[in-house]
């Protein structure tokens, strides 16, 4: 069984912290966060920590919102101090990205380009063949990457397509050619 929930959140200085009855909301440095919480879920703040319980520790519904909510929580202090950030890359002859504003146009190959528009709060930068995704909520940030990654997966014989920087493609060998002549 895992212990997350039982962790405190450290609440590093120049964020603060509002606790309504099931919405915390978080200010940072870089923009503004809130989260509501689930009714069986307890936060409380004390000093620059945040201690997340649950009404029964026996129960495994809440025991799982415990650890969820803890992380939810983290991810969100995290988020307004820091950021987060998404590095996708596109392989392929002819495929590219450009992006004017907050419009991104994807040419992957298909008869026509993809445009798609960036949500509230996500940064885009392109440079030669690589995306950065960038923003302080970390579910919009990794939810916008999944959706670019989407419009064309890599393919594991040439590698074409749209991946993770970090994602490692396994490559197949294609088609075996046999020889010529010899048998009957």
């Amino acid at each position: 069984m895992s212990r997350v929930g039982k962790k405190p959140v450290v609440i590093p200085a120049g964020v603060t912290i509002d606790l309504a009855p099931n919405l915390l909301k978080a200010k940072g440095p870089k923009g503004e966060l809130s989260l509501p919480i689930h009714p069986k879920v307890n936060v409380e703040q004390k000093d620059s920590e945040l201690i997340v319980s649950v009404k029964r520790e026996d129960n495994k519904q809440e025991r799982a919102l415990w650890g969820l909510y803890r992380a939810l929580i983290a991810n969100t202090v995290s988020g307004v101090v820091d950021g987060f950030s998404k590095v996708l890359e596109i392989n392929g002859v002819g495929y590219k990205a450009a992006v004017a504003g907050k419009k991104l146009t994807l040419n992957l190959g298909y008869s026509h380009p993809i445009e798609m528009e960036a949500p509230e709060g996500i940064d885009i930068k392109v440079e030669k063949n690589t995306l950065t995704i960038t923003g302080i909520d970390k579910q919009a940030v990794g939810q916008f990457a999944a959706v670019i990654r989407s419009q064309r997966p890599p393919e594991p014989y040439k590698g074409k397509g749209i991946k993770y920087s970090d994602e490692v493609i396994r490559r197949k060998a294609g088609k075996v050619v046999k020889a010529v002549g010899g048998g009957k």
